[in-house]
């Protein structure tokens, strides 16, 4: 199989698993704990059908959004993917590149193997930036001040790390800092030629150049990903950051990860322009609700005029049709870029892209809607509402008020 034979993102993800030794592999694919919540993001779409309506003249489809005060050819864009350069040499310039050719939205980790400086220049008006907040509150200014140098137009916080999760994939594998290729994981990767020639002539472990202005001079990329690890995750981090990040920050401002309807409404009156409903693609808090499921309760919080963009789960075009027709404005997506980028390079998240758009294009003449910001819930069955009631669990019968008192425990203990 070969790029332009991959029909789905099932096929791309077949060609990364090929290309890939287990340990990079599985970083891209894995979950923490059990990776029920990778399961749920995918049945959460699985819950809607979409209701055609025929005898409409579809002749003409358009895709295009407005987003963040610019129109986007299609409503899809990449997800911020951190350590991308593992699975390809300038593995974040190559993303940048896909995503100005098919006009969306590229979110460039700070956690990412180009810097900002080198990779917003590809694609100025596609690349966004997305941080974390530091324990250190002068990085995470200099951080802000680097992405208006560079004449940035969007700037994404993150904020659903407070802790690192338990990736048992990864733990597994023995990819943990510090990081040694271990006899087992050299072996493995033998069997994987070209991976194993660009990991070596590359030098290794790739440098994480958003961080290495902060590290001491010379520092190289295992010292670099060190000094990251100690200011990340920083579980000091409130919302007088994003405060501090808002009144720093003159351009669209973005806050990814918030599931709960009451943050969102925080975030909004601090000041955010759209939410990146998100739980961090089953990566983080495997008990996390699906961000689809959450996505009527955020819509209803922030109302038409805030922009929500999901992520977690995507991956055909109909699941964008579903979120729109549930309130999103657009769908992020990042594992299957990247087992394009693996696959391919540029070419190989260029066909990731192409492959969800003609998806969404035939999706949207099946069901008789030729604007795909036409959507709304009155294309789902059943109902959001009654797709709700059907996915919570049964309510427990309450006991009489005697009984229940008889039997009163402080909630304060633990067994």
């Amino acid at each position: 199989m070969n790029l332009r034979s991959a029909v789905n993102l099932h096929d791309l993800r077949a060609l990364a698993r090929r290309r890939l030794p287990r340990i990079a592999f599985d970083f891209i694919d894995g979950g923490a704990d059990d990776e029920a919540c990778l399961q749920r993001n995918r049945e959460a779409f699985a819950r809607y059908c979409l209701l055609p309506r025929y005898l409409r003249d579809v002749t003409r489809r358009d895709q295009s959004v407005m987003l963040l005060g610019r129109r986007f050819r299609s409503p899809i864009g990449i997800s911020p993917t951190g350590l991308a350069g593992l699975f390809h040499p300038d593995a974040d310039r190559a993303l940048a590149a896909a995503a100005r050719e098919a006009d969306v939205p590229f979110l460039l980790s700070s956690a990412a193997n180009g810097a900002l400086e080198e990779v917003v220049p590809i694609a100025p008006e596609h690349v966004w930036f997305q941080m974390y907040c530091t324990s250190r509150e002068d990085i995470n200014a200099d951080l802000v001040q680097r992405a208006l140098k560079t004449e940035t137009r969007v700037l994404v916080v993150s904020v659903d790390v407070p802790v690192n999760s338990n990736r048992e994939r990864n733990r597994r594998n023995g990819f943990s800092r510090p990081f040694r290729m271990t006899a087992g994981v050299a072996f493995e990767a033998l069997g994987h030629p070209l991976w194993v020639l660009r990991y070596l002539r590359s030098g290794g472990i790739p440098m994480m150049k958003n961080w290495a202005p902060y590290a001491n001079a010379g520092a190289g990329a295992d010292a670099v990903a060190d000094l990251y690890g100690t200011l990340t995750p920083a579980p000091m981090v409130t919302w007088e950051h994003l405060r501090r990040i808002r009144d720093a920050w003159p351009r669209k401002l973005a806050v990814k990860g918030l599931l709960h309807a009451d943050d969102a409404r925080q975030a909004v009156a601090l000041g955010a322009d759209a939410l990146v409903v998100s739980n961090h693609g089953g990566r983080q808090l495997d008990a996390a609700p699906a961000p689809l499921d959450v996505l009527p309760a955020m819509r209803a919080a922030v109302g038409e005029h805030v922009e929500l963009i999901l992520d977690s789960g995507v991956r055909r075009g109909s699941d964008l049709v579903i979120a729109r027709c549930l309130g999103a404005n657009s769908a992020i997506f990042g594992r299957p870029t990247l087992y394009g980028v693996a696959a391919g390079g540029q070419a190989g998240a260029a066909r990731a892209l192409e492959i969800v758009r003609k998806e969404i294009d035939m999706v949207l003449a099946q069901i008789g809607c030729a604007r795909f910001e036409d959507l709304d819930a009155g294309y789902l069955w059943p109902a959001p509402e009654r797709a709700a009631a059907a996915a919570r669990p049964p309510a427990i019968a309450r006991r009489p008020a005697a009984d229940a008192a008889a039997t009163t425990t402080t909630t304060t203990e633990t067994t």
